[in-house]
């Protein structure tokens, strides 16, 4: 049996309608990234075309034949074809772990009529997610978690309700964006456990969210989570990751006592402990 690389940024990835064709799959990384432009098709999935400029946000798996199969004829793609709704090639999948050479399903050419709506940050589920109008949840794993912050700005009404101390498992914290008083707080997909707190917050609260974030910079870019609170699962909880990740660096003081400050009597003493271990070993 053979097994192929598979990336998906759409209706197949993670608490989506088809993501059940890859039961028994191998996820390789929640959080993987490609060149390409992301489109709202208008017909309840997107699709991707070639570009060099702009970034494409989704999962990489590790499939079987059988997957492969399944996949195909969800696409509406057959080798050799002549009118396929979507073409199957290789290209670069991007993630914590590295790279890796993999398949994705692009609009064939003589479907770019599909193209109707860019999708902002290249992220279905976050295109999807910004559409309600309610109340989110929000993981806060930085200084976020530091409500005296909040105070300061002005928004502290945004995060009176804490609906609990969540962990993010497989990430590790680190400090991967390079700032010029030193590194910021990121979480990076590689096996370990983060722990945050979740707010329940009113939907109006993402424009400062995404302000404080640089999002609109590319500073940092939302996305999707599923974290464990009081033993159950809470799928597509909404936090921040750095877009262009450096080589980590130690954070300014004033940074890691907010952190700590805003952690602590919420996060393991465990926890706290070995985030501030691991900033002395990086000064």
């Amino acid at each position: 049996m053979n097994k192929h690389y598979v990336f998906v940024y759409g209706t197949l990835r993670r608490n989506e309608k088809y993501h059940y064709l890859l039961q028994d799959a191998e996820l390789v990384a929640e959080q993987a990234w490609t060149n390409g432009s992301l489109f709202d098709t208008g017909l309840g999935y997107p699709a991707v075309k070639k570009s060099q400029t702009e970034t494409v946000y989704g999962e990489l798996y590790l499939v079987s034949d059988g997957h492969l199969r399944s996949l195909d004829q969800l696409e509406g793609y057959e080798e050799q074809g002549r009118n396929n709704l979507y073409d199957r090639k290789k290209q670069s999948i991007y993630h914590d772990g590295g790279e890796t050479e993999a398949f994705i399903y692009t609009v064939a050419n003589h479907n770019k009529s599909m193209l109707q709506t860019p999708i902002p940050f290249g992220d279905w589920k976050v295109y999807q997610f910004e559409k309600q109008n309610g109340n989110v949840l929000y993981f806060a794993y930085g200084s976020c978690l530091d409500h005296a912050r909040f105070k300061l700005a002005g928004v502290d009404h945004y995060f009176q309700k804490l609906a609990g101390v969540a962990e993010l498992k497989g990430y590790t914290l680190r400090f991967t964006k390079k700032l010029p008083d030193g590194g910021r707080a990121d979480i990076v997909e590689d096996g370990g456990v983060v722990e945050g707190k979740v707010y329940e917050i009113p939907y109006e609260c993402l424009e400062y969210l995404y302000r404080r974030e640089g999002v609109h910079t590319l500073l940092y870019r939302p996305a999707l989570i599923d974290v464990k609170m009081n033993g159950q699962t809470i799928k597509d909880v909404l936090t921040f990751i750095v877009v262009s990740k450096d080589p980590e660096t130690v954070s300014p003081d004033h940074y890691l006592e907010e952190i700590i400050r805003g952690g602590s009597g919420f996060l393991s003493e465990t926890y706290i402990s070995r985030l501030q271990e691991h900033v002395k070993m990086l000064k």
